[in-house]
Parts: structure tokens; C-alpha cells; sequence
């Protein structure tokens, strides 16, 4: 099975450490992402109305890029990330989500779904 890398990028008006602090923490991710989220042994555990998804960090760049990947994608090259650009002349910054898709219809119910979790995200920062 071929999977569909896709990214989005999003203008986020707020500081890097702000916004770093919201992808990269259970209480930060917990403020937009999900309605809950606890780590334990560097697994992170996201609630959201009834339903539980686990997850672990792949790699993380403190202030630039963290990467997760759900565990049940344990083995896979399959993970979604949250990167944060700078423009160099504007000094404007970006929000880059990048996650898989496994064909056409679950990337395009991917977009929706990053659509609304990142209209979160600002209500959480306030922008």
C-alpha cells in the first residue's frame, strides 16, 4: 500500500515558544488537540469523548519540529508532524502540519480535520 504524504501550512500570529509549547506539551496539546492528555513512560495517551489514542514521540527539535506517531502505526512510515517556519524577510510565522493519507478521500477528510484542529489551536493562543 502506497500512503499520500501531505503537508499544510498555516500563518500562526504568536511566538515560537507559545505556540512550540502547545504542539509539545499534554497540557498544551490538551488546550486544542484533545480533551485530555497524559504521558506516562514517554507514551502520550490523547482522550477525546470516550475514544483513547496512544502515541510516542519520534523526534522533536525544541522551538522547530516535534513528530508523533500513533502507536497503532508502530513500524510504519506513517507519522504526523507539527514544524514551525520563519519567514526570513517578514520574520512571519507558519505553522507546517505534515501527516499520511491512505488514498484521495482520507487525505481530503485529513485537510478538513487539520482545518478544524488548527481554528482550535488559534482560539487557544487567542489569535
Amino acid at each position: 500500500m502506497s500512503l499520500i504524504k501531505y503537508s499544510l501550512e498555516y500563518p500562526i500570529k504568536t511566538s515560537i515558544s507559545f505556540l512550540y509549547k502547545r504542539l509539545s506539551t499534554p497540557s498544551g496539546l490538551s488546550e486544542w488537540f484533545a480533551d485530555n492528555v497524559n504521558i506516562k513512560n514517554k507514551i502520550l495517551t490523547f482522550y477525546w469523548e470516550g475514544s483513547e489514542e496512544k502515541a510516542i514521540v519520534l523526534k522533536q527539535k525544541k522551538g522547530e519540529f516535534i513528530r508523533y506517531q500513533w502507536l497503532e502505526d508502530e513500524g510504519e512510515k506513517k507519522y504526523f508532524e507539527f514544524s514551525i517556519q520563519i519567514d526570513d524577510m517578514t520574520k512571519d510565522i507558519a505553522l507546517i502540519v505534515t501527516d499520511f493519507a491512505e488514498d484521495e478521500d482520507d487525505q481530503e477528510e485529513g485537510i478538513l480535520l487539520w482545518n478544524k484542529e488548527i481554528e482550535n489551536l488559534k482560539n487557544a493562543l487567542g489569535i
